[in-house]
Formats: structure tokens, C-alpha cells, sequence
């Protein structure tokens, strides 16, 4: 039987039919038959390919600003996931029809049937209930059957060709519909023009640094202010300016949170964090009067205009955008559900990301090479000596996840895939945040001693906050609507301080502060009338009537969270998740030589980064600080697991359900010093009942 490619399409008539019986239709040129399947493998990447994909990326602007991906290179990366399957599909084909029509046939039939396949997992993911090899199984067996239905029927191949226009169909809405489209053909909007100058006035320094992914709650001690053993610079920061302590986050999400923010407009419509769908922001309304140094992440408010556009990272970010999609497109066809967080994958490069790495002779030097690259550039703008009315701004992602800081600055690496969520994996995860605040605290540090050298501190405007909290409430850990419902003191509360110019005492608004008061108040200070209406209200202003609080999950559709209540409990210390109480604490610092330890010599224990350890270097800036594995199934769940660390007792955890990868134990080694340079020994213990401990073997 001919090839159905090969054969003529309804459309364009058959061969007649003499009276002495029928005959087969004659075959097309070979190349028209080739280029029909290039047609058919064009429509089906198209919709397993490049329509999911262009679709989770053109609803996610600030994954372009992120990397500072120019419009060639986005165009570029369109380019390849829309060319180059359907090629790498149809190539091999090519080359299989050396061996006769045949092979040919088998080999485009089993092209359109894995294609018909990969498109029904996508599909299934959607539709049923269920996932992994039960869903593949179904898979293969509709992409069978579709393919069957290929061979049989013309009517479907004619679908397919007709398809094929699918990919143009795609990359259009792409380009000029979704909200990544504001990137892709960025162009400056006038908006209502810098604001009005007051006259006669000096105008103070301004500098605006913005956090990120971090509750208030995080910073307080059981007094309700904030702990100055663990966070003494921001301490300082409180005692030297105005704290908004009942300040909140109008959304969860950086693209509307930071623009609301930076407008003083609650989020209305689904649109690019950009100066194109915002052009009337803090940098418009004072670029008349201030000259302007910003660092943004993942927004770009700034334009062209006013900002040179540099953001610390330099060369091309077409490599990393072709890892970061290629990694989504291989959670878009896989048959399990992925449960990372897109925004995890937004990790700050170093200075020595950026630079490269410097001579490692001094340990400081090390950890200034860890800052984020950024924050660096942050701090040599700050220390510059100018005397010209300077906006400096930074919207740094600290301490968001991933979190890879220690409290000094050291780094560590962590599995991508360790869970955020279940009993004693969240407490892994705040600990680890916690630990990244620490070194945030450090950052809060330099930034005051940049200030206090440039001999501007005292005229600034300095304006700390974060663009919204994060959940480690069990079964809600996140910042979406279900997190807001079970923890809204983690997720809309976060810390505001705003250092008036000349101000040298703190004090304590507690005012019904929401995020679209920043920018008046900054407009305020900066003797900058705003040239165009707010939904904010300055510090400096009668405060808000209402006492509850608004909260945007989705533009245009606030939801009311109760305020009084909810901060009265923040202070109070009756918010947020209950701290786990120690395992074991006496154990903890103690010699394992000092401690009676049972040996049979039949438990065993698997560390899985055990090699880690084997050399360390303590000058290189990274420690193995998380130590991860499993467990025997006799350990119970909860069971107390003593690690320790060179013959000390550093930490003693729970026992754990076992996570997608097996492993049942993790744990954060934060004391550098019990670290040292070379092979570094780690051993695991359970605890019994009666304190006395049972070494578990690797």
C-alpha cells in the first residue's frame, strides 16, 4: 500500500477509473510527499511544543527582565523552539528513506504517533486524575491509536497540513498579545511626565531598597520588635527611622507587587511589570528632578530614557534562557505534575558570577565575592561622591528562595527538588530562610556604612520594605490566595522603615500602611509633587479610615483580610507557625566520644552528598552546610536523629516520610566553625528513648 503522504489529496481529484475495475491513485513527486509530513510534523510540534511553551513564557514578562534578554534574543528563542523540533523530527526521516518507502513509512508513522502521544499527556494532565506510568501507558496507547487513524483516514492527515499554520498562529499572539509582548516590542509611552519640583528646596538624597519574599515576621523577637542578637542592622535601621510596623504586601506575586509599589496604584490588569503597561512610576515622576541609579530584577519600570539600562550582569542571556525552557519544557511534557517554584530558578548572580572569581587568599574577600552582583553595584553607586540630586534604587531577591546563604556569607548547595512542604521538611525551609535573612542583615549592614561614608546618611531619604511575605505554615507554605487564608501575618506583613532626611530618632507608625503608600511618601520627602492621581496615601497624610486590608491575588479582584485582629496577634507573638520544640537540646555541642553509643553494626544509613565532605576547603566560600539522605525503615517516622559533625553533636532532627527521592533526613549545619579544612567527618545516630544513641552505618 502506497504512503499516504504519497498519495494525492481528495481536494485535488484522482486518477479516473477505466470500466475494467479500479486503479491506484498515481503517486506524487517525492519531494511534494515530503513536504507534506514536513507539514503534519510542523502542526504537531506546534501544539506539543511551541504552544505550551510560548504560553507559560508569555505569561511570565518578568522571566525576560530577570535575565535582561533583549528583543533579538527573545525573538531567537521563539525561533528555536519553533524551527528546530519540527527539523529534529523530520531529519531523521530523510535519512531512513535511503533504505526504500518502507522504512520511510514506518518511520513517519512512529514520528506522528510519539508526537500524538506527547500531546496526550498534556492533555491527560488537564483532564484525569491521574499521572506518572499509569498516565504514559494511556499515552502510548491514543498516540497508537491516533496513529492509526492517520494511516486510515485523509481527512485527518488534510487536518494536520491545514495545522501547520499553527506555529505562525502562536508566535503572533506571542509577540503582540501576551503580556510578554511589552518586552518583546518594547517602546516608551508618555505618560504624565516628571513631577513638580518644589521650588527654593534642596532636594535629599533618595535611596529605595527593596526585599524580597520576606515576612515581618521573620524579623521579630518575642517582644514584637525586631531581635537584635539575630538581626542586629536592621535593628539599627528601626532605631534610626520611621518603622510602618503594620505595613502589608498588596499581592503575592513580584509583576503586580512592585509595580503597585512603585505607581501607588493597586494591580488592575494582568500586564508586564514594564514601562511600556506602567509609564507613570517613581522613576517618571522623578527623573525631571533626580538623576537616576536603579537595579531591578525582575521588572523594568525605568526607561530607556531615564535609566543606561546596566543591571550589573553582563553578556548574553540566550544561553541561560535555553536551559531555563528547556528545564519547563521538560516539565511540560512529563507525566507527573511538577511542583517547583517558577521563581526559585531567580537566583542573584555573585560578583563572581559576574567578574569571576578573585584570589581566595583572604576569606573577605571571598565573601564579598558572594554578594549578590546587584548589591555590589548598589554599593559603588551609594559610595560615589556626586553631588547631583541621586535616585538610588535596588530591588534585590533576598532572602527569596533559593536559599543558598549562610548568616556570614558563605554559600552552600542544596538539591533543587528538596521539599518545601510537609512536617519537618517547612521547618527545614524557614530555617534555611532564616539563615539567608541573616546574611541579608549583613547586606542592611554595608548599606548603612556606604551611606554613613559618603556622608549623605543624614540627609537621605533611605526607604528599606519588601515586596511581600512568604507562608511556612504547614500545609500552606507559598504566598497565593490558600496561604493569605491560612497565614496572612506571613504573607502581607513585611518590614517598612523609612529614614526621613535629617531624622535621628526611631519611632513606630502603626497606621493602616498599605504598598501603594510608598510612592507618595517617597514623592513627599523628595519635594516631588506627583504628577498624576494615586490610590496611596503618604506618611505624612491622615491615615486611612478603613482598618482592613486588601490583597490582589489576581488584579481587579481584591480580597479583604481582617487587619486589627491580624496585627494585634503579629506583635502580640500569636502568629505564624508554632516553632517545633528542640529535639533532644542537651545533646546538642557535646562530644561524641563523652556519649554512650550502642553499636550492633547492622543499622545502615545512606548520606547521599557524603562526598561533600570529603574535602573542604574554608576558604573557597562555600560550605557543605545541608547534609541530606535516608534512612532504614525501622527508624520511625519522627524518630530523633542525632548528626554530628567531627565528633560533635551539631543538630538532632526528625525522622521524615520519605520525599519523591527517598530521602528521610535534612538538616542545616549553620556553625562554620565547627567546619574544618579537609576530609570532614559526618555521622548519624538515632536517639532512643532513654537518650542513649545507636550509630547508623553508611
Amino acid at each position: 500500500m502506497a504512503d499516504p503522504a504519497d498519495l494525492p489529496s481528495p481536494a485535488t481529484g484522482s486518477t479516473p477509473v477505466p470500466a475494467a475495475g479500479p486503479a491506484l491513485a498515481a503517486p506524487v513527486p517525492r519531494h511534494v510527499g515530503e513536504l507534506r509530513r514536513l507539514l503534519e510534523i510542523v502542526a504537531l510540534c506546534g501544539l506539543v511544543i511551541a504552544q505550551p511553551l510560548l504560553d507559560v513564557i508569555g505569561r511570565s514578562p518578568d522571566f525576560f527582565l530577570f535575565h535582561g534578554a533583549t528583543t533579538t534574543e527573545i525573538l531567537l528563542l521563539v525561533a528555536v523552539y519553533t524551527l528546530i523540533p519540527p527539523l529534529v523530527c523530520w531529519l531523521p526521516g530523510l535519512l531512513v528513506a535511503l533504505a526504500g518507502p518502507g522504512p520511510r513509512r514506518v518511520a513517519h508513522l512512529v514520528t506522528v504517533g510519539v508526537l500524538l502521544g506527547a500531546l496526550a499527556v498534556q492533555v491527560g494532565k488537564h483532564l484525569l486524575p491521574v499521572r506518572g506510568p499509569l498516565l504514559l501507558g494511556i499515552a502510548v496507547l491514543l498516540g497508537t491509536a491516533g496513529a492509526w487513524a492517520y494511516r486510515r483516514w485523509s481527512g485527518l492527515r488534510q487536518l494536520l497540513r491545514l495545522a501547520a499554520v499553527g506555529p505562525v498562529i502562536f508566535v503572533t499572539l506571542f509577540a503582540f498579545t501576551s503580556p510578554a509582548s511589552a518586552v518583546v516590542l518594547a517602546t516608551e509611552r508618555d505618560g504624565s511626565g516628571p513631577g513638580v519640583a518644589a521650588d527654593g528646596t534642596e532636594h535629599p538624597p533618595v535611596v529605595v531598597l527593596i526585599l524580597d519574599e520576606l515576612p515581618l515576621l521573620s524579623l521579630l523577637g518575642p517582644d514584637g520588635h525586631v531581635d537584635a542578637e539575630r538581626y542586629p542592622h536592621f535593628a539599627a535601621l528601626a532605631a534610626g527611622s520611621t518603622w510602618y510596623r503594620n505595613a502589608t504586601a498588596v499581592s503575592g506575586w513580584t509583576p503586580y507587587a512592585l509595580p503597585a509599589m512603585l505607581t501607588g496604584r493597586y494591580p488592575q490588569r494582568e500586564v508586564a511589570p514594564h514601562y511600556t503597561s506602567h509609564p507613570d512610576n517613581l522613576f517618571t515622576a522623578l527623573g525631571g528632578t533626580y538623576r537616576i541609579e536603579a537595579q531591578e530584577s525582575i521588572t523594568e519600570l525605568c526607561p530607556p530614557s531615564l535609566c543606561a539600562g546596566d543591571d550589573g550582569v553582563t553578556g548574553s542571556a540566550l544561553p541561560v534562557l535555553l536551559r531555563e525552557t528547556g528545564s519547563l519544557l521538560g516539565q511540560i511534557l512529563s507525566p507527573v505534575d511538577s511542583h517547583d517554584d517558577p521563581t526559585a530558578s531567580l537566583r542573584e548572580p555573585t560578583r563572581a558570577d559576574v567578574d569571576g572569581p578573585t584570589d581566595p587568599r583572604f576569606r573577605f574577600h571571598t565573601l564579598d565575592d558572594n554578594q549578590p552582583a546587584r548589591f555590589a553595584e548598589f554599593i559603588a553607586d551609594l559610595t560615589a561622591a556626586d553631588e547631583t540630586a541621586t535616585l538610588h534604587f535596588l530591588h534585590l531577591l533576598m532572602p527569596h528562595a533559593p536559599w543558598s546563604y549562610l548568616p556570614s556569607g558563605m554559600r552552600y548547595d542544596a538539591p533543587g527538588d528538596l521539599p518545601n512542604e510537609g512536617a519537618g521538611w517547612i521547618e527545614l525551609a524557614r530555617q534555611r530562610h532564616l539563615a539567608q535573612l541573616g546574611y541579608t542583615d549583613t547586606l542592611i549592614g554595608q548599606t548603612l556604612a556606604a551611606l554613613r561614608a559618603s556622608g549623605r546618611y543624614d540627609d537621605a531619604l533611605l526607604v528599606v520594605t519588601a515586596d511581600h511575605g512568604v507562608s511556612f505554615t504547614l500545609g500552606e507554605q507559598g504566598r497565593g490566595l490558600g496561604a493569605v487564608r491560612a497565614a496572612p501575618a506571613e504573607v502581607l506583613w513585611v518590614p517598612t522603615f523609612v529614614k526621613e532626611p535629617g531624622q535621628q530618632v526611631g519611632r513606630i507608625d502603626d497606621r493602616n500602611w498599605e504598598h501603594v503608600d510608598l510612592l507618595p511618601t517617597i514623592a513627599e520627602h523628595a519635594r516631588v509633587e506627583l504628577p498624576f492621581d494615586v490610590d496611596g496615601r503618604c506618611g505624612g497624610c491622615a491615615p486611612r479610615e478603613r482598618a482592613d486590608k486588601q490583597f490582589r491575588d489576581v488584579p481587579g479582584e481584591p480580597v479583604t483580610v481582617p487587619g486589627p485582629q491580624t496585627f494585634a496577634a503579629l506583635i502580640d507573638g500569636r502568629a505564624g507557625p508554632p516553632s517545633p520544640a528542640p529535639l533532644v537540646p542537651e545533646l546538642v555541642g557535646r562530644a561524641v566520644d563523652d556519649l554512650a553509643i550502642a553499636d550492633d553494626g547492622g543499622v545502615r544509613a545512606r548520606i547521599d552528598n557524603a562526598d561533600e565532605y570529603a574535602a573542604v576547603d574554608l576558604r573557597g566560600g562555600q560550605l557543605p552546610a545541608v547534609a541530606y539522605g535516608e534512612l532504614p525503615s525501622s527508624v520511625a517516622d519522627g524518630t530523633p536523629v542525632a548528626v554530628a559533625l567531627n565528633g560533635r553533636i551539631a543538630t538532632v532532627v526528625p525522622a521524615l516520610a520519605p520525599d519523591a527521592a527517598g530521602r528521610r533526613f535534612a538538616v542545616l549545619l549553620t556553625d562554620e566553625s565547627a567546619f574544618r579544612t579537609g576530609r570532614n567527618e559526618l555521622e548519624l545516630f538515632v536517639v532512643a528513648d532513654d537518650g542513649g544513641l545507636r550509630r547508623l552505618y553508611p
